[in-house]
């Protein structure tokens, strides 16, 4: 019977239009590539003060936690502005195809701390990575301006970019690991102090930025996170509407393809009569109620793919000539 299939159809169609969608928002959080993981854990993992990660490490159990503290350093060295810090990172980045693409990261790091009260520990700096976020400095020249630093084969006219990545001791920062004891004495035999590192398959972070500021920073300005949360409360919707639409068809199989499949008929409707709003054809959709359905579900399958192609083109741009963060 008609009113049957489109029955079975329709929670069907609106199922694989909402997995579309929430396949589509999957796909714009990934085209963060790794930032995406590091936005991630920095909303979910959980805090723990200095002093409970002192004890997660002496228990030996590990555990990726986050902790936060002042930066504290007896090593620090200063910037051209004459601030101390423990952490500089600098990479420089051809552009290439519309595309920046690094040629050389350097990286000036001293044994650091993170102090919270009387308690502290160390954090393995070295190990940053991605996990470092915080405001980054730009410049832009040729790659002429370099001098010997540039790349062989690279033209003189290419442009290139310098990124500055780093931390003072007197920032306040978000720090994210596992608590490791270090085995091993130091030079006076007294124990190594505990480090905060990457482990347990996650990076280590360290953010001197608020939580809301550091995300912003990771999105670099797009609006592509504002897309992918559309997608999932649209698949979502339309996940939660199939599973109603087949839930009340199972409880109700008698009367759902019984209403679907209703139409005027010469018994039931008199040859003069019918709607008086339509020329004696009965009352419209009643008949053929999957029809604006399937319409619904077109024009949500054809946002999820123009949200799909923008991102794309977001995304080529942002790593172009107009990228600026």
């Amino acid at each position: 019977m008609p009113g049957a299939i489109i029955a079975t159809v329709i929670p069907l169609l609106l199922a694989a239009a909402g997995a579309i969608a929430l396949v589509a928002a999957a796909a714009v959080l990934r085209s963060y590539g790794p930032r995406y993981r590091v936005g991630r854990l920095l909303a979910s993992t959980p805090r723990v003060s200095v002093t409970d990660a002192l004890q997660i490490a002496r228990a030996r159990r590990p555990r990726y936690v986050r902790v936060e503290g002042r930066i504290d350093s007896e090593e620090e060295f200063e910037d051209v502005h004459h601030r101390p810090l423990v952490l500089r990172r600098t990479r420089f980045e051809a552009l290439e195809r519309d595309r920046w693409v690094g040629f050389e990261d350097s990286r000036e790091v001293v044994r650091f701390r993170v102090n919270e009260g009387l308690d502290s520990i160390d954090i393995d700096g070295p190990a940053l990575s991605d996990g470092l976020v915080v405001v980054r400095r730009e410049s832009e020249g040729a790659a002429g301006d370099l001098g010997e630093r540039a790349p062989t084969g690279l033209a003189p006219e290419t442009r290139v970019r310098a990124v500055v990545e780093q931390v003072s001791s007197v920032d306040h920062a978000i720090v994210l690991g596992v608590p490791t004891l270090t085995v091993g004495v130091g030079d006076g035999g007294e124990p190594e102090p505990i480090h905060l590192t990457a482990g347990l398959g996650r990076p280590l972070i360290l953010t001197t930025l608020e939580p809301d500021e550091a995300m912003r920073v990771i999105a670099g300005g797009s609006t592509r996170p504002r897309l992918a949360a559309a997608c999932f409360v649209a698949g979502a919707a339309l996940v939660g509407l199939a599973v109603v639409w087949a839930g009340i068809s199972a409880l109700m199989p008698a009367v759902v393809p019984a209403a679907l499949a209703a139409s005027p008929t010469a018994e039931s409707t008199p040859a003069t009569g019918g709607d008086p709003r339509s020329s004696g054809e009965g009352p419209g959709l009643v008949g053929e109620p999957g029809l604006p359905i399937l319409a619904v579900v077109a024009i949500a399958i054809l946002a999820v793919l123009v949200t799909t192609a923008y991102v794309r083109w977001t995304s080529s741009r942002s790593e172009g000539p107009a990228s600026r963060r």
